[in-house]
């Protein structure tokens, strides 16, 4: 055997491989190679008239064949000896699949798999599988079979020139499919075809002769291959051979056909539920109920289930409902025939438990939910009823049973859920908190939406029951950490913790509810929210005085809480009385109770009881006297007994005296110092310099010989005019500051200075008495309404000075132009031009 060798320019033959152990020609050959990790492998397969050979290696040709000089050559060989034996390969995708031998013994044939890779014992690979050898009288006629002078392959048959036909042979089935027959009037035919060709990558295939060449076409050969393995019972390629959904319904048939006929009804159900077009969805099921399968009948429904689209709703639910009442019905049979099944360890019962619940939910959104509950609830199914209702998050059904199994801890789980409504809480929380108080309390205070008031119910329940003295009140832990924690305002429910309190023997915890102000830091706001009608009411009725006493004390109720508290402890009523701090008549009062009740309690001698009378007028601070207190004492009691208290009164009373004489020489000494300072401001006066200015006209106020009008009513300077000088420098002409402030003013302000340089101007217009022709004189009735005007007029302009007060404050919010000068303002506004591009600006001085 040689190659070419290329890539030089003289080409030569090498001899590569030489069969030295059989004088044989070879006849056939053939290689395919395919690329690995570490190279290239090569698969050669050569044939001589009575074996086939077969060199495999990686490398290169001649480091193959090289290597069989030292190992024996792997072959096979069949009797019979055919002069033109042939070797061909099928070719898919660039890669050779099956091979074909023509040889003595018949067509030798198999698959090419190059992706196993198998080891013989000699240490050669072989890559060939399902190796099989056509006899030729499978297809001859006579008992002996004729031999084919030339073979060619397809994908699923064998062309083979027996004369001048071509028989086509299935190499699956091994039956002739079809006779072709070459024109008899063709001369080239007369002499007879010498073989048959194929073009691997066109798909075509041709009988030649010594002038003539016939191409023989091939049209869907795999159209019936279905068939084929379906009569050879290879169901897996008949269905990978399939067509359409009609074909793979029939080999589905068989398969299930055969599975009944061997009484292997679950694995036939599994066949028959992918049945779709042949057998109808009825006709199966009633083969199984007609012999009494409901196992295999639930195995054909769930199967189905499987097969069906999402969009057959209709009979997805018809089939699920059909599917659970199965369900129960072997749950139940399971029952009957072993009634220890729920005690015992029973596989098949626990088995079909846990499939059941996988189906539930599984099924769960195409499941009526009705129709399903009353399928469990019929069967008495009712862990399984609860399960599928906690499913389809029908809690409140999941919480009844819980409830009656007095299981509160996996209730409570339940309301734990996101998707559980609130008002399931509200609605089993009296249950709950009946069968597990600290753990539905617990619940509670982990749950941040619950509203407290809708769970009064429940808290009374629980609350009326009796509980023994050292056992935690988780009622009223929970309404503590409403209060405290989530500051709760609902009247509702500070009611019911105070009512709690008043239930207990201990006060204390009461008087820290009623002493604690829930409300404290919102403006506005009540301090306490509980109603306390209704608390003291309460109170009284528990017989809970000091309780009683705090609340008519917040009440205003001071005698009543004073009253009360007597009859507690004296202490208390003296704390109560000196609570009112505002009404020191009141606060009288309530001592005076106090004394009364203290001198009537009093068990003592007459003396002893005075005595101790008095040091309770000690504790008043002064507010009581003996004189108070005396009423109170019997008629017939000896005012020796009071000698001290009255001597002690009598020199309080002269100390207070004294006191007074002390406050009035010091308010005479008062007056004195306030007429002389009066007298003083009087004679105030301020130095100024001539050239001083006005701050309002910026002339000078000393100027002589001015413009200015006298202003009447003002007391002139010899020429000048009248003007005021403030401490902080500033100086004004009285008109001027006048006009200043009433420009600057509000409105009322300026009207009614305004008003009163009219009535000044008005009084100074009066006709004047002249006497003896000498110097005018204003009578008293003139100057002094005058001199009163000019000192208001005077405090409403000159109260401050207008550039250091309160009015240059005010000026702040002014606008800059006032409404009197907007015309003024507008006048000074730049008109725009008639020009297209030229914008518009406003200034305002």
């Amino acid at each position: 055997m040689a190659v070419d060798v290329k890539d030089k320019m003289e080409k030569y033959i090498k001899l590569l491989f030489e069969l030295k152990e059989l004088p044989e020609a070879f006849t056939g050959l053939q290689m395919e190679t395919a690329s690995v990790h570490n190279g290239t492998r090569f698969y050669v397969m050569a044939v001589t008239p009575t074996r086939l050979y077969s060199f495999t290696g990686i490398g290169s040709l001649d480091a193959i064949f090289a290597s069989y000089v030292d190992r024996t050559v792997h072959f096979m060989e069949l009797p019979g000896e055919i002069p033109n034996s042939e070797l061909h390969f099928f070719i898919q995708q660039r890669r050779a699949v099956h091979f074909a031998w023509l040889s003595g013994a018949g067509i030798y044939h198999g698959d090419l798999k190059f992706g196993a890779q198998h080891s013989s014992p000699n240490g050669d690979e072989n890559f060939v599988e399902n190796k099989a050898l056509l006899d030729y009288s499978k297809f001859s006629e006579g008992v002996e079979g004729v031999k084919p002078s030339s073979l060619a392959i397809s994908e699923f048959h064998f062309l083979l020139l027996i004369g001048n036909k071509v028989k086509v042979v299935n190499r699956i089935s091994e039956q002739i499919v079809e006779e072709l027959y070459f024109d008899q009037t063709s001369d080239a035919v007369s002499r007879g075809i010498i073989g048959l060709c194929s073009d691997a990558s066109a798909g075509l295939f041709y009988a030649y002769d010594q002038n003539s060449i016939f191409q023989v076409s091939v049209n869907d050969e795999g159209r019936d291959m279905w068939k084929v393995y379906l009569d050879l019972k290879e169901y897996a390629a008949a269905l990978a051979s399939c067509r359409d959904a009609l074909q793979r319904d029939q080999v589905y048939l068989v398969q299930a056909e055969a599975a009944f006929v061997a009484k292997e009804f679950l694995r036939a159900a599994s066949f028959y539920a992918k049945i779709n077009y042949v057998l109808s969805f009825e006709e199966i099921s009633l083969k199984f109920i007609s012999i009494g399968e409901q196992d295999a009948l639930r195995t054909f429904l769930l199967r189905k289930l499987d097969n069906l689209s999402k969009d057959e709703k209709c009979q997805i639910t018809m089939i699920s409902t059909w599917a659970t009442e199965l369900y129960l019905d072997k749950i139940n049979r399971l029952l009957l025939e072993d009634d220890g099944a729920l005690d015992s360890n029973n596989t098949e019962y626990q088995s079909l438990i846990k499939e059941f619940c996988a189906f539930l939910s599984d099924c769960k959104d195409v499941l009526d939910e009705a129709t399903t509950m009353k399928l469990l609830e019929s069967y008495g199914r009712v862990d399984e009823l609860v399960f599928f209702a906690s499913l389809k998050e029908q809690y409140e059904i999941v919480l009844h049973h819980y409830i009656q199994q007095g299981e509160a801890k996996k209730a409570l789980q339940v309301l734990q859920k996101p998707n559980v409504a609130t008002e399931l809480q509200y609605k089993f929380a009296p249950d709950l908190i009946m069968l597990d108080a600290y753990e539905t309390v617990e619940s509670w205070m982990t749950t941040k939406s619950l509203n407290p008031r809708k769970l009064i119910p429940a808290m009374m329940r629980y609350s009326s029951e009796p509980h023994a003295k050292n056992e935690t009140h988780e009622v009223i832990k929970y309404l503590e950490y409403c209060v405290h924690r989530l500051q709760n305002e609902d009247p509702g429910v500070h009611n019911l913790l105070l009512s709690l309190y008043a239930k207990k023997e201990d006060e204390s915890a009461l008087l820290r509810f009623l002493e604690c102000k829930f409300g404290k830091g919102q403006p506005g706001g009540p301090e306490f929210f509980y109603d306390p009608k209704y608390a003291l009411r309460l109170c009284l009725k528990e017989k809970r005085m000091r309780a009683c006493v705090h609340i008519y004390s917040m009440m205003s109720m001071h005698e009543e809480a004073v009253a009360l508290a007597l009859q507690v402890d004296p202490e208390l009523a003296m704390a109560e009385a000196d609570k009112v701090e505002d009404d020191e008549d009141l606060r009288k009062k309530l001592w005076l109770m106090i004394a009364k009740h203290v001198i009537e309690q009093e068990k003592g001698t007459k003396r002893e009881n005075i005595r101790k009378a008095i040091a309770f007028l000690k504790e008043t601070d002064g507010l009581l006297k003996i004189e108070d207190i005396l009423p109170f004492f019997p008629d017939f009691a000896l005012i020796d007994d009071f000698k001290e208290a009255i001597c002690s009164s009598l020199e309080d009373y002269n100390e207070q005296i004294e006191k007074l004489k002390q406050e009035m020489n010091d308010a005479t000494h008062g007056a004195d110092n306030i007429r002389n300072d009066i007298s003083a401001l009087a004679q105030r006066y301020t130095v100024i310099d001539r050239d001083e200015e006005c701050g309002v006209c910026r002339r000078k106020i000393l100027n002589v010989g001015g413009d200015y009008r006298m202003t009447t009513g003002y007391m002139a300077v010899g020429p000048m005019a009248p003007f005021y000088v403030f401490p902080c420098g500033h100086a004004f002409h009285a008109q001027c500051l006048i006009a200043h402030v009433t420009r600057c003013t509000n409105q009322a302000q300026a009207e009614y200075i305004l008003d009163l340089q009219k009535q000044l101007t008005l009084l100074g217009a009066e006709p004047k008495n002249v006497s003896n022709g000498g110097l005018s004189e204003e009578p008293l009735a003139s100057v002094t309404p005058m001199h009163k005007i000019r000192s208001q007029l005077d405090d409403a302009v000159a109260s401050d000075c207008p550039f250091c007060g309160d009015l240059m404050i005010r000026e702040i919010s002014l606008p800059f132009i006032l409404p009197e000068e907007a015309e003024e303002s507008e006048s000074w506004e730049i008109k725009p031009h008639n020009h297209p591009s030229q914008r518009s600006l406003s200034l305002a001085v």
